[in-house]
């Protein structure tokens, strides 16, 4: 098992890296650290930082918004990552959000996500490879750009920085659709309403996108991600991680376009979901955090003694992910965690 490390660096007004803790984690072994990004800090410049402050863990996104920037001006900000941290150690993982970020922040249209993802995607690997002309006629992006306003003046390019041809590209996907695509196109898929619980349920369309290039599924890398925390007190732990539960399945979206409240419903609370919603967008806030069933956090999440997270990672070791990104402010459980998956591995 591959642990990552989510860092949550923009949860407040300000950017703060635990740099100690991602030093920890790299003497400890963790393959990776995970950056994201909302409507305010991005994901790619605290790995910059990260990179002249480590030596090994690889630098992730999971995700940078694909709305945010031209498949070019990603390309180029991950190229110049790895060139600065050094080959082999930077994954590129890439999302959708949603169409009230798309086209409430970033101005762009929501239409053809899933199009807009394959041609995006390929669009990245063509500029890694140094294609030359770099040029994409897709049905969602085109390369050079071939909109009813182009001048016709556009000339295909090539990168001047040679990138690493295998750079990887990761997605993050929920649906159906956007996870047959990871399978089918991606390097790794980065799961969304992912548990132990559920995680042979998607496997029918992984191989679906798999069988479309033609790829064997178990050459994909599965990143699922889950909390970690240390505690003798359970329920309390729990009850302190419902408010951003509800903030994300209630608000975080809208009433008919929430994957974050499809996340739970593919988890198996469909009624909870619709109530948490129910009561979040009526600004009952509190109502919908008590909506929150305890079981859903607890199952979803490594929280308790040493000997309750370890009986309770077991699951995770089997359910066929390949790795597995913590989000932990205790580096007592950054340290359990590794120790964990150590013991799995040698066994």
């Amino acid at each position: 098992m591959l642990l990552g490390l989510a860092l949550d660096a923009w949860s407040g007004a300000d950017v703060k890296l635990p740099l100690e803790r991602v030093q920890l984690a790299e003497r400890l072994g963790y393959d990776s650290v995970w950056t994201a990004e909302a409507y305010g800090a991005d994901a790619l410049t605290p790995l910059a930082f990260l990179a002249a402050s480590t030596t090994r863990v690889k630098l992730a996104t999971g995700v940078v918004q694909i709305s945010a920037r031209t498949p070019a001006a990603t390309a180029m900000a991950f190229a110049t990552l790895e060139s600065l941290a050094g080959s082999g150690r930077v994954i590129a993982g890439l999302g959708l959000s949603g169409p009230q970020i798309v086209e409430g922040w970033y101005g762009q249209p929501w239409a053809k996500p899933i199009a807009r993802t394959r041609d995006y995607v390929a669009i990245m690997r063509k500029i890694f490879r140094r294609e030359d002309p770099v040029a994409h006629d897709g049905s969602a992006i085109s390369l050079p750009y071939a909109g009813a306003d182009a001048t016709g003046l556009g000339k295909p390019l090539r990168s001047i920085l040679h990138p690493n041809p295998a750079l990887p590209i990761y997605l993050a996907a929920g649906g159906p659709e956007n996870v047959a695509l990871a399978a089918e196109v991606a390097d790794g898929w980065i799961p969304m309403g992912l548990s132990p619980a559920n995680a042979a349920g998607f496997r029918a369309t992984l191989e679906k996108g798999a069988a479309r290039s033609g790829r064997d599924l178990d050459t994909l890398a599965i990143q699922a991600s889950t909390t970690v925390h240390l505690t003798d007190d359970v329920a309390g732990t729990i009850a302190r991680m419902k408010p951003r539960v509800a903030l994300y399945v209630g608000g975080m979206g809208a009433r008919d376009k929430n994957f974050h409240k499809d996340s739970m419903v593919r988890r198996g609370y469909a009624e909870a979901a619709d109530r948490i919603q129910e009561l979040f967008l009526a600004g009952r806030r509190d109502d919908a955090t008590d909506a929150v069933p305890d079981e859903y956090v607890d199952e979803g999440a490594l929280l308790g003694s040493p000997d309750r997270i370890a009986r309770r990672f077991v699951p995770w070791t089997g359910c066929g992910i390949t790795g597995l990104t913590i989000h932990a402010d205790q580096d007592e459980a950054v340290e359990l965690m590794a120790d964990l998956a150590s013991q799995g591995s040698a066994s």
